[in-house]
């Protein structure tokens, strides 16, 4: 792609984020109370008004708004709450948290900084898809998930991380650099790590042994240096993100097959089917990471690309929680691998209904309203989006694996 067009296609990704800024920021003010949260009615607009965001949401709630400094003092009580600024994320979406409310006095302006800091990553993502697929990385820039989730949670510097991989990987042949870019990505949230395997493999096929056990080593060198200074300044806080994730039940906020297929065993009151679920849902995600490496490892040349993506398509199935912007990670091998356009279609479509139909289904539990299967079409949504999903996902794991070549650029 010409300078002009990666011009053009970083524009629109930025014209994409402002839309997905504005969309999140309806339910921002106009007044705010003496916490700092939106007035009138936030507990009422941010599920009717479909306006979401966990970034205005944790405001509140994790001492952001105390400008307390994350892990050092903190930790997990008995009853799974974070306490003294403990996050659930990892630790430079930690800092990215904290930084984003510096300036910020109310729940608006801190999704407004954060959004600022955000959006270099989400131009970064779609600069770097440009180069490596080049038109093709209109379906990052204009797609609805960038609207949808861009501003919706902290995930897009672990995709930026994800993808320039990618691009040092296949384009510049530095695996070396790859491997830190992902354990990099791990202390922004812990997805990335699942493509360090496919990535020594790939390198193992090329260039030998030896290289293969340094792409491992590096990306796990990196990923400790990162982390280590909150491992020892706070142990507890540092910990209370992996307990939290690690403990956190199967209930109507995890839009996953384990809630909806088991239901009403899968209340979250029910220990014992929680605790079977926290052992089955990695052992077959385990299952499914050995399938996809299985099949990568038959090909004359391992095909890193399609691996990945099916591996994680494994992980965002059958894992116990599937949060909406977890598309974002999806995207880029969408753009990446050149799977049939319906398939982008069909996976958009129903994105946005599950979208739509579980914040709207929000509002009618948590108002009072008729909020049955049978009664209500925010319900009905909700189901279709998770079945829907679920069986996109069993495809395109199928789908990703058959594909014979990728979408990235040769020059």
């Amino acid at each position: 792609m010409r300078k002009a067009g990666l011009v053009l296609l970083v524009l629109l990704c930025g014209c994409t984020l402002a839309l997905g800024y504005a969309n999140k920021a309806r339910c921002t003010g106009p007044g705010y109370d003496a916490e700092g949260r939106t007035t009138p009615s936030y507990e009422v607009r941010r599920y009717r008004d479909v306006c979401y965001s966990d970034i205005q949401h944790l405001w509140l709630g994790r001492d952001i708004d105390q400008h307390v400094f994350p892990y050092v003092g903190g930790g997990i009580d008995l009853y799974g709450q974070l306490t003294g600024g403990a996050v659930e994320y990892p630790v430079l979406t930690g800092l990215l948290m904290r930084a984003g409310a510096w300036f910020a006095d109310n729940d608006g302006q801190y999704l407004l900084f954060s959004a600022l800091l955000l959006a270099p990553f989400g131009l970064l993502t779609g600069f770097l898809l440009g180069r490596l697929a080049r038109w093709r990385a209109l379906v990052w820039a204009l797609g609805p998930p960038l609207v949808l989730y861009g501003f919706h949670n902290w995930d897009l510097p672990a995709v930026a991380c994800s993808v320039a991989a990618f691009f040092f990987a296949l384009r510049k042949d530095r695996p070396l650099v790859a491997a830190a870019l992902l354990g990099l990505g791990f202390a922004f949230k812990f997805y990335p790590a699942i493509f360090v395997l496919p990535l020594a493999l790939y390198v193992l096929g090329r260039r030998g042994s030896l290289d293969a056990v340094r792409v491992v080593l590096t990306s796990a060198v990196v990923a400790v240096l990162v982390n280590l200074p909150f491992v020892i300044a706070g142990p507890d806080g540092w910990a209370a993100s992996i307990t939290f994730q690690w403990i956190r039940p199967v209930d109507i906020t995890s839009n996953s097959i384990w809630f909806w297929w088991f239901r009403p065993l899968s209340d979250p009151g029910n220990t014992v089917f929680q605790s079977v679920v926290g052992v089955v849902s990695p052992v077959l995600i385990l299952v499914s990471f050995a399938v996809a490496l299985a099949v990568g490892r038959r090909r004359q040349e391992f095909p890193l690309l399609p691996v990945c993506g099916a591996m994680l398509c494994g992980f965002l199935l059958l894992y116990k929680v599937d949060s909406p912007q977890y598309t974002l990670w999806l995207l880029p091998f969408l753009v990446l691998l050149p799977i049939r356009w319906e398939w982008i279609a069909a996976y958009f479509a129903v994105d946005v209904v599950l979208y739509l139909g579980v914040f709207r289904w929000y509002y009618e539990i948590e108002n009072r309203l008729p909020d049955g299967i049978y009664n209500t079409v925010a319900a009905q949504a909700v189901v279709a989006g998770v079945w829907g999903r679920a069986i996109l996902l069993a495809c395109l794991f199928v789908v990703f694996l058959k594909t014979e070549r990728t979408s990235v650029a040769v020059t």
